[in-house]
């Protein structure tokens, strides 16, 4: 794309009219920040030339990618990759980022929170809700690939896993294909996510409640907090990790928690979206991640990648990394991994005729 030598050669951007990706109509947030963007770059330095010539008459520096960022599509095709700029809720122009897929279709461009309210929207649509018995199990079967970084090995673990649905009795936990029974947690003993359905039933199904809900069981104040402004960066980490955790530890909650859930999530600063990310089954989507403000540069936080449709926006699964051993030692692996099916079952270890 060329750069603008002046305010007349605006009419060049009617060359993009021809140029179709498939992208629908932009939401009301994707066309404020188009509009920003556009309007930065007109005014920028560079662009007092067009307005007075006598001012400038030395050639102006060109960039070498897109001078020009249109509705917020921030993207370019450069040899046989594509270079994603990565934007946050908040509009912000993130890092540049490598995505993990190239030689694709594009992929529309959506914010984080466009994605997470669109996941919302699918799973109350779509979302199997169910209200089972306290002396009940909730079942779950998950795929897990999981693959060497260094030899490229991979290997799958199924995981089944039976939860007391009161907590009352012993669950069979299993993580990469090793389980372990879990007993009941002791008097006046909690743990995050709440995993007991007497406990996630009291939890907002609101967004923003479940968020206060969350900052106030953790960081109580002596006056409850009332506004999402007054959260703390501190604040916002652990309220996303709270929100990660339950979202990837407890795959069936009560009617309305999840899609809460989702965009609760959207609403916390920092989280974003990355398109072309492929899933455990090879299906490419749209995930969404979260840059810690709180930790150092170039650590992860916890929760990895969220991976939905990039249309429906249902969720496909996720995407984590975990590590082993220490020192010279140390192995580090991918993970790609999805919900297979669950169940409601009156008996531990009882697999049920067919899962959801």
């Amino acid at each position: 794309m060329r750069d603008i030598d002046d305010l007349r050669d605006m009419r060049g951007l009617g060359d993009l009219t021809d140029f179709d990706a498939g992208t629908p109509p932009l939401d009301d947030e994707a066309r404020r920040r188009g509009r920003a963007r556009l309007l930065a770059a007109i005014t920028a330095p560079d662009a007092d030339r067009a307005r007075n010539r006598t001012t400038r008459p030395a050639p102006v520096r060109r960039r070498p990618l897109l001078r020009v960022a249109l509705t917020g599509a921030v993207a370019a095709a450069v040899t046989a990759g594509v270079l994603v700029a990565v934007q946050n809720d908040d509009g912000d122009r993130g890092r540049t980022a490598k995505p993990q897929v190239t030689g694709l279709p594009p992929m529309r461009n959506v914010s984080a929170r466009t994605v997470l309210n669109g996941a919302a929207a699918y799973e109350r649509e779509h979302g199997k809700t169910v209200s089972p018995r306290d002396d009940q199990f909730v079942y779950t079967k998950e795929i897990i690939k999981e693959t060497d970084q260094k030899t490229g090995r991979t290997k799958t673990h199924v995981d089944e896993i039976w939860r007391s649905v009161d907590g009352s009795k012993r669950s069979w936990i299993m993580e990469i294909g090793k389980g372990w029974w879990s007993p009941p947690l002791a008097e006046n003993q909690t743990s995050w996510p709440p995993q007991d359905w007497g406990r996630l039933r009291k939890l907002p199904t609101d967004p923003e409640k479940l968020i206060l809900a969350i900052q106030d069981d953790f960081f109580g104040r002596k006056e409850k907090n009332t506004s999402l402004e007054k959260i703390t960066d501190e604040e916002w980490s652990h309220i996303h990790f709270s929100l990660a955790g339950l979202l990837k530890l407890v795959p069936v909650m009560p009617e309305g928690l999840r899609p809460a859930a989702y965009e609760a999530l959207g609403m916390v600063p920092g989280v974003k979206a990355v398109p072309n990310q492929k899933d455990a089954k090879g299906r490419v989507g749209v995930a969404i991640t979260y840059d810690d403000p709180t930790l150092p540069k170039g650590v992860s936080s916890f929760g990895g990648y969220f991976i939905f449709d990039p249309v429906t926006y249902e969720f496909l699964g996720s995407r984590d990394e975990r590590t082993s051993g220490d020192g010279t030692d140390m192995k580090r692996y991918t993970q790609l991994s999805y919900l297979d099916g669950w169940a409601i079952v009156d008996k531990v270890k009882q697999r049920p005729a067919t899962a959801r």
